[in-house]
C-alpha cells in the first residue's frame, strides 16, 4: 500500500515540474505575442494582457471604448499572431439571429430531392469580434450568448458546435446611447472582463500617426497554435490557488453586495445590486491564467486584485443615490479594495 501511495505521489509530483516548466515556457510566449501585436498596435498593453487571460480562462470580454482606437485591429492582429481564425460582424438594428449563427435552406440535390442543408453563420470562428453589440435588438443579442454559453448552435434540431477555442470580444461605445439597447445584468454577467479602453497618451498618439500615415509594413511572426492554446486552457484550471486565495477572492464578491453581511457601510449606500459566484469564479480563473502568463505556477492575492476592476466593474450596479454623488462601480471596487483586507495567512506566504 505504502509503495502504491509512494508511486502516486511520485507521478503528481512529475506532472507539477512538467507544468512549471510549461508555466515559464508560457512567460516566454506572452512576452513574444506582446512583442508582434506592438509591431501593429501601440499601447494598450493592459488592454492585450486581459484578453490573453480571458483566452486562456475561456472567458469572453466586453471591451468598452470610443470609436477609433484600434479594437477591431488589435483583435485582428492578436488572431495572426496566434494562428486562430477571425470573424468581425457589426452590429445594426436590423440584424437578425440567423444572420450570426446561420441557417437552414432548402437544397435540390443530384437525385432531384430536396433536403434541408445548414449555411453556417459568421458565429463559427474561434474569435468573433461583436462589434456595437448594444445597437442590435435584444432576440439578436440573446442568439449570440446563449451560443457563448453552450458553445454550440441548434438549428432544424441538430446541434452544430463551435470550433474550439471559441472566444468573444463585444464592444460598445460608452458615448453614443441613442437607438441602443443596453445589455440587461444577467447578460452581462455573461462576459468575464469589461474592458475600458482609453485614448492613447501623447506620445503614443505621436506614434500612431507616424506609422499610419507612411508605408510601415510589419512582418508578424506567429507565436502560438491552435493546440498549444487548448492545452494551456487546460492548465489554466490545474494551476493551484491557496485557500486564502479563494477565500479572498469571494470575501471581494461578497463586499459588494449590500444585503451582505460583510459589506461596508459605503456599499449599502450606494450600490443597488452586488456580483454574484460567478465573480469569484473569473477572479481565481483569471488569476490563475495571470500567473500562468508571467511564468509562474501558483494564483496569488496579487493576481486577484490586479484583476478585481475589469471582473467586477459590470457585476455592480450603483443606485440612484450613488450616482448622484459622483460615484461609479469602479470607484467604489477601490474602495472595498482598501476596506476588504487578505486574510492572515497571505501575510505570512508574503
Amino acid at each position: 500500500m505504502d509503495d502504491v501511495t509512494s508511486s502516486v505521489g511520485n507521478e503528481e509530483s512529475s506532472m507539477n515540474e512538467v507544468d512549471v516548466e510549461i508555466a515559464r515556457e508560457i512567460g516566454v510566449k506572452r512576452d513574444a505575442i506582446l512583442e508582434q501585436v506592438h509591431k501593429i498596435i501601440v499601447g494598450q498593453a493592459e488592454v492585450i494582457d486581459l484578453v490573453l487571460i480571458a483566452l486562456l480562462s475561456k472567458g469572453h470580454c466586453l471591451l468598452v471604448g470610443v470609436p477609433g482606437l484600434a479594437k477591431t485591429l488589435l483583435i485582428r492582429t492578436l488572431a495572426r499572431v496566434l494562428q486562430l481564425d477571425f470573424n468581425r460582424i457589426q452590429f445594426t438594428p436590423d440584424l437578425m439571429p440567423s444572420d450570426i449563427t446561420g441557417t437552414d435552406i432548402l437544397d435540390d440535390t443530384m437525385e432531384g430531392r430536396r433536403s434541408f442543408r445548414f449555411i453556417r453563420g459568421p458565429i463559427f470562428t474561434q474569435i468573433l469580434l461583436a462589434d456595437e453589440i448594444n445597437r442590435t435588438s435584444p432576440k439578436t443579442q440573446a442568439a449570440l450568448l446563449q451560443a457563448m454559453q453552450e458553445l454550440h448552435v441548434t438549428a432544424g434540431g441538430q446541434a452544430h458546435y463551435l470550433n474550439p477555442p471559441f472566444f468573444v470580444l463585444a464592444t460598445q461605445n460608452p458615448v453614443e446611447q441613442e437607438g441602443t439597447y443596453p445589455l440587461p445584468e444577467a447578460q452581462l454577467d455573461r462576459f468575464m472582463f469589461e474592458i475600458g479602453v482609453s485614448y492613447p497618451s501623447l506620445a503614443e498618439e505621436k506614434e500612431i500617426v507616424a506609422q499610419t500615415t507612411s508605408n510601415y509594413d510589419p512582418k508578424l511572426e506567429e507565436i502560438m497554435d491552435n493546440d498549444q492554446i487548448l492545452a494551456f486552457q487546460e492548465l489554466v484550471r490545474r494551476v493551484p490557488a491557496a485557500p486564502y486565495v479563494v477565500e479572498y477572492a469571494v470575501s471581494l464578491a461578497r463586499a459588494s453586495r449590500p444585503d451582505d453581511e460583510s459589506a461596508p457601510d459605503f456599499v449599502r449606500q450606494y450600490v443597488e445590486w452586488g456580483a454574484g459566484p460567478r465573480a469569484s469564479q473569473y477572479l481565481i480563473l483569471g488569476a490563475r491564467a495571470r500567473a500562468l502568463l508571467r511564468g509562474r505556477y501558483a494564483a496569488t492575492i496579487e493576481d486577484v486584485r490586479a484583476l478585481s476592476e475589469p471582473v467586477l466593474r459590470h457585476r455592480i450596479l450603483v443606485n440612484f443615490r450613488g450616482q448622484a454623488e459622483g460615484h461609479d462601480s469602479v470607484s467604489l471596487i477601490r474602495q472595498i479594495l482598501e476596506t476588504i483586507a487578505p486574510p492572515a495567512e497571505a501575510t505570512e506566504a508574503a
